[in-house]
């Protein structure tokens, strides 16, 4: 048996507890994989409460990312007390995913943790933190450098935007913080933001173009903030979008792409190949301090993640909720 935090199809709600399960229920896979810790997303917050429908079938273990040591393998890369991470590929969507102290997948899904990281590293970024790092990748895949503008980034202070604040600021490019949370300036500016701005000022009807600001723009939120900061994106410019936190739609022109050459880059984090995940990863545990990420974390038992879930999805998290499924 097995303990894993368990959705049930229940009206209009999901039915979620911490059940005991058994191991002859796995799915299928090639390597198990003991979890220590997992994590929670904003799309396990939307599966857990049942606000979206992330899950395609009941009953399903949530969690999109978990780490932890590999138990049994009939995969050619990986042996038992092999550590490792997983992120995307359907979990906690259409299998079983990470929120459990048991896991089976296919091996060719798991990602060795970098030499000297520990698995609550490795979850206090997540698909969170492996996606900022998929968006610097793309604003610099189109050439884009430290020297040539400011960057912004959206929903800073979440997740996503906690962690690209990281990542830029290390490489030296100057960074704006968008955010709702004035409050949290002195954590933005600790992750090396250098000025903050007000999300409601980009929560308007956007212009066709504005004032050009922004060299690159990392935008979590979509909807018309996105429409915004694409407006103000400057002649050239780039913007790496990969979330809907404030919605699936998208008010804006061909103006910032026929009028000053503007990209717009889709970051998707489910299915990228492996060389890019490892790649990824690499840079997050070179370019991430540990104890900056100190400052991002909090740290919750399986039986708190429903509650949790709820605070994620009404804005009351800063950073990220790491999840020891052992506690």
């Amino acid at each position: 048996m097995f303990r894993a935090l368990y959705l049930e199809k229940g009206d209009p709600t999901p039915l979620v507890a911490v059940h005991r399960v058994e191991h002859a229920r796995l799915t299928d896979g090639d390597v198990t994989v003991a979890v220590t810790h997992s994590t929670i997303n904003y799309k396990d917050a939307l599966a857990i409460t049942g606000q979206a429908p992330v899950v395609r079938s009941y009953p399903m273990i949530p969690g999109i990312d978990f780490a932890g040591i590999v138990e049994e393998s009939d995969h050619p890369g990986f042996k038992a007390g092999d550590p490792v991470l997983c992120n995307g590929w359907g979990l906690g969507e259409s299998r079983w995913g990470g929120l459990s102290t048991l896991a089976r997948v296919s091996g060719d899904w798991l990602v060795p943790l970098p030499k000297g990281k520990t698995a609550a590293w490795a979850m206090a970024l997540g698909t969170a933190g492996y996606t900022a790092g998929l968006c610097v990748l793309a604003l610099e895949s189109v050439g884009l450098k430290p020297d040539m503008g400011d960057i912004l980034v959206t929903g800073a202070s979440g997740g996503v935007g906690s962690v690209a604040i990281a990542l830029l600021a290390h490489r030296r490019y100057g960074v704006t913080a968008l955010t709702g949370k004035l409050d949290q300036e002195a954590y933005l500016k600790s992750l090396g933001a250098k000025s903050i701005k007000a999300r409601d000022t980009y929560e308007l009807p956007p212009n066709l173009l504005g004032k050009e600001r922004w060299a690159g723009v990392i935008d979590s939120c979509g909807g018309v903030i996105l429409a915004n900061a694409l407006s103000e994106t400057r002649y050239g410019g780039v913007v790496a979008a990969c979330g809907l936190a404030a919605g699936m739609d998208l008010p804006t022109s061909v103006a910032p792409f026929i009028l000053r050459g503007v990209s717009l880059l889709g970051v998707e984090s489910v299915y990228a190949n492996l060389g890019r995940r490892i790649k990824v990863w690499d840079r997050l545990a070179h370019d991430i301090r540990d104890d900056l990420l100190d400052t991002m974390v909090e740290t919750i038992s399986l039986g708190e993640v429903p509650a949790a879930a709820k605070r994620l999805l009404t804005g009351q998290v800063r950073g990220r909720l790491v999840v020891d499924v052992t506690a």
